[in-house]
């Protein structure tokens, strides 16, 4: 049985949320206020009320929220009602309706689901089935293009490409024959079974009396579709979420969904939980003004029983180096001043490109750290692309990165000539490269896979040349090489969207901000030196993602549901906080709710910075400060100036070494 004191544990707002068990309900859940525990509490109070437990249903996003849901609500009840619960992602749930009633559909209940592996192998079969070895629709970017029309609920249609058209239908027919679904159907053919067969509809029904939908904001149109064919007429539906956290429109999440709840549920008991658990009410305070100018929203307000905290400090930084290297001392002294641990420090930014320079000098000051929702700069696909040119271009011999570097983007060189190449070089014990310079081998060859691979050469050894130089511009070099081999429409045309490629554009022109830094810093050792100090930093992550912990990089989408003590918000200028696309596509409302999302992860301490300007391709840009900054509450603001808390740094430094040579006096 559940513990009699479950409900009286609760704050008024959580008690009467969780209270309420019959009819549509629909609990707001502001940042911090103990969402999860009023689930569960939900949940274990249903099965305390006599309600039995395989009527309930609980649906969440993600593997881990229903993990953590059910290993809670595990503790609540009985082991054996525990056991009778789901509590699912939303495609777990759709593939155990599936397999009950699939047959409606035309397939056998024992498909099978195909993984993305799968799904390209499938296509590339088609593609060349359909257009022979066509360069121009690569499977991959197919599979993402198919995948994103099924989860906006749209298939692709004549209007698009051609061929892409063709093989979405040939894929959809030979999946079918196949009894197979991929990943995105699972969503499509249940609406589908439980829109078109009513005896299935009903079956479902009667199975779920009760349901429970988790961050609600974050539903697509399809998902809110499903929701509303399983609910019966007793309405026994209950949603949670937050409509100022709703900051996932680009992935096609609908904050109409909770704005218009009432018109699809109709007349539900509405609760606010305002009471927020995490942060001191300084930074409460700061986000409720900020959110406030959101027009179309649910009005609520966080408050908290921390009492007030510190002022909120903005920090405008001459340019992106200084303000990395602020934060990253200001952190280092921090932890030595006050004994906080590295994972207590967070840096929130709006971009991954974002996270490079913040990268590189956690690793000069042997600070661990870890990207949290992301991959590491360097290890980015199209910054490792670029970094395989520049690695054959000082050394023709490494094999790894001709293989990488042959094919991104495609020359003309078939799978068939590369295999026989490195086969040749493996018998011969010679290098790729040097493989595809002998006469021998070249003798192996047609005149036009000849050609290919003459033309690569010579390019390679053009390159090397250059870059074997000590005074060689390896940044203005690599700009040379983005334009002669046309890596930008490469990128745009193998990416599952415009939005997708112009992110790894813009990651490619921090990659060579990073090369003019380095420099203008007179490193030595040329291109090499280059090189090597990202094979460095690379070992250096590896040791620290083996360690788990560290300040956490992480763009504000990824830090949703996370909290840290000392929060650094950074980069927050127009043009990337609101983006610059922000006021074209209508989604000013959602960059202000990302704001909102990044400052509510703080939980003691936070500074926003942003900068007067930064590096564009080795030419310094100006930059204006966000317009957000306006709508925040000064009352709760520190504006501080740079120079300073640049000299107030010096003089710290300054006593610091007067009583390190006092302690040396006395010790002596």
């Amino acid at each position: 049985m559940p513990r009699k004191s479950a409900l009286e544990g609760l704050n008024p707002a959580q008690r009467e949320a969780a209270a309420q068990l019959h009819g549509p309900v629909l609990i707001l859940a502001g940042a911090g206020t103990g969402k999860t525990r009023v689930i569960t509490t939900r949940i274990a109070h249903m099965v305390a009320s006599g309600i039995p437990t395989s009527q309930i249903l609980a649906v969440t996003f993600t593997n881990k929220a229903a993990t953590e849901m059910r290993e809670r609500v595990g503790t609540m009840v009985r082991k054996e009602a525990a056991k009778e619960l789901t509590i699912s992602t939303f495609h777990s749930l759709c593939v155990r309706i599936l397999r009950t009633c699939i047959d409606k559909l035309g397939y056998k209940k024992n498909f099978s689901i195909y993984t993305q592996s799968d799904q390209i192998g499938l296509i590339r079969k088609i593609i060349v089935r359909k257009a022979g070895k066509d360069e121009n629709l690569d499977a991959k970017v197919a599979q993402m293009m198919i995948s994103t029309a099924k989860n906006k609920g749209t298939p692709i249609s004549d209007h698009d490409d051609a061929l892409i058209t063709e093989v979405y239908r040939a894929y959809q027919r030979e999946l079918k024959q196949l009894n197979a679904v991929d990943f995105d159907d699972l969503l499509l053919l249940a609406v589908k079974v439980l829109e078109e067969h009513p005896d299935a509809r009903k079956h479902w029904q009667r199975r779920f009396r009760f349901i429970m939908v988790d961050e609600f904001q974050d539903t697509n149109s399809l998902q809110l579709n499903l929701v509303r064919l399983l609910v019966n007429s007793e309405m026994n539906i209950c949603v949670v979420g937050d409509d100022d956290q709703s900051i996932y429109g680009w992935r096609g999440a609908e904050i109409s969904n909770i704005l218009d709840f009432e018109r699809f549920f109709p007349n539900p008991k509405v609760v606010k939980l305002e009471e927020n658990y995490r942060s001191n009410n300084t930074i409460l305070n700061l986000a409720n003004s900020l959110i406030r100018h959101n027009r179309n929203r649910r009005e609520k307000t966080l408050w908290s029983s921390k009492g007030e905290g510190g002022k909120v400090r903005v920090i405008a930084m001459p340019d992106a180096e200084t303000e990395a290297e602020m934060i990253v001392n200001e952190i280092v002294d921090t932890k030595r001043v006050d004994g906080r641990e590295w994972d207590e420090f967070a840096i929130l930014f709006r971009m991954n490109t974002q996270s490079r320079v913040f990268e590189e000098l956690l690793r000069s000051h042997e600070v661990p750290y870890r990207i949290i929702g992301g991959q590491s700069f360097y290890e980015r696909r199209e910054v490792k692309d670029l970094l395989a040119y520049l690695s054959i271009f000082v050394q023709p011999g490494d094999d790894v990165s001709l293989l990488r570097a042959i094919s991104s983007p495609p020359r003309g060189i078939g799978n068939g000539t590369v295999a026989a190449a490195t086969e040749f070089s493996i018998e011969r014990k010679i290098s790729i490269f040097d493989a595809l310079g002998d006469m021998e081998f070249l003798a192996m060859l047609s005149s036009k896979a000849r050609g290919a691979v003459g033309r690569f050469v010579d390019f390679v050894e053009r390159y090397h040349d250059s870059a074997m130089t000590e005074s060689c511009n390896y940044a203005a070099m690599t700009e040379t090489l983005i334009e002669e081999i046309d890596y930008f429409e490469y990128l745009k045309r193998t990416c599952k969207n415009a939005d997708d490629a112009n992110v790894r554009i813009r990651n490619v022109r921090e990659m060579i901000d990073a090369m003019y830094n380095f420099l203008g810093k007179r490193k030595k050792g040329g291109l090499r030196g280059f090189l090597d100090s990202v094979a460095l930093m690379q070992d250096r992550e590896d040791e620290d993602k083996e360690k788990g912990w560290g300040v956490s990089l992480i763009t504000m989408h990824a830090a949703k549901g996370l909290e840290f003590p000392v929060c650094y918000i950074v980069g927050v200028e127009e043009g990337v906080l609101p983006h610059s696309r922000s006021v074209e596509e209508g989604t000013r409302d959602e960059e202000r709710r990302l704001l909102y999302v990044g400052i509510t992860r703080a939980m003691e301490v936070l500074a926003i910075t942003w900068c007067h300007s930064r590096k564009r391709y080795g030419d310094r840009m100006p930059c204006q400060r966000s317009s957000f900054f306006k709508e925040l509450d000064e009352t709760h603001l520190d504006i501080v100036n740079y120079e300073d808390l640049a000299d107030q740094t010096a003089n710290d430094d300054i006593a610091d070494d007067y009583f390190e040579r006092m302690k040396a006096m006395l010790a002596g």
